[in-house]
């Protein structure tokens, strides 16, 4: 499978996330088609701004014209096929999350002689701000700021770019390394250790556990003081 084909099914994938989130939102048609471009566009756009590329450079004629018959497609089969796309939903969006996250850091190499922190930012906001701004419009918490993986791979995209990766194998071996370790984060539900990182559970501990020491304590004052 070449670049080219993976980079056209993450263009297909991030459209009709855009579309699901719209059907599950109970949007118009109207609002199908809005989510779905500015899903697969919204990154890009970002990203340009941020590197100093000219928006008129995301408008080509086949990524537009994929969107359409996409989007089209998505308005005209049953909502029961809403269910079957959420088995496969998060493949093909970690194609989509992997190569637009390596198309923004190819483009930032290209327009600042190959700046690392350029190519990350330039990454990071062509992988996630699609989503980002997806879910806002649609009233939904994103998925990049509650799930740790999904942007910690945009970044990893671009240090491969900046070491000299760019033959359609070297590039189609990242994004799958970067849907292996996606889809194993979501199922192992790993996050990164942190502090501020605790369950449920513990959290409904710590309080309990106070209580039955200040609860021991008193027991023994009292005892101490019926002597």
């Amino acid at each position: 499978m070449s670049w080219i084909v993976l980079h056209f099914i993450g263009i297909i994938s991030y459209s009709a996330t855009g579309a699901f989130v719209a059907l599950e939102a109970r949007f118009s048609f109207i609002g199908v088609y809005a989510l779905g471009f500015i899903t697969a566009f919204g990154g890009g756009l970002i990203r340009n701004l941020i590197i100093g590329v000219p928006a008129t450079e995301l408008w080509e004629h086949s990524a537009i014209f994929t969107v359409s018959i996409t989007l089209t497609i998505i308005i005209l089969i049953p909502l029961k096929w809403i269910d079957h796309w959420r088995r496969w939903g998060l493949f093909f969006d970690s194609i989509g999350l992997a190569s637009f996250a390596l198309q923004g850091a190819m483009l930032a190499s290209e327009a600042f002689s190959n700046d690392l922190g350029l190519m990350i930012l330039a990454a990071l906001f062509t992988g996630v701000g699609g989503g980002l701004i997806r879910d806002t419009i649609a009233g939904r918490k994103p998925l990049a700021l509650k799930e740790e993986i999904h942007a910690i791979l945009t970044i990893l995209c671009a240090i491969p770019i900046w070491f000299g990766w760019s033959s359609p194998i070297e590039l189609t071996l990242i994004v799958l390394i970067v849907i292996a370790i996606r889809m194993s984060a979501i199922h192992y539900k790993w996050r990164l250790p942190l502090p501020c990182h605790y369950d449920e559970n513990s959290r409904s501990q710590i309080p309990l556990n106070l209580v039955m020491l200040f609860k021991k304590a008193v027991r023994k004052s009292s005892s101490k003081n019926g002597k």
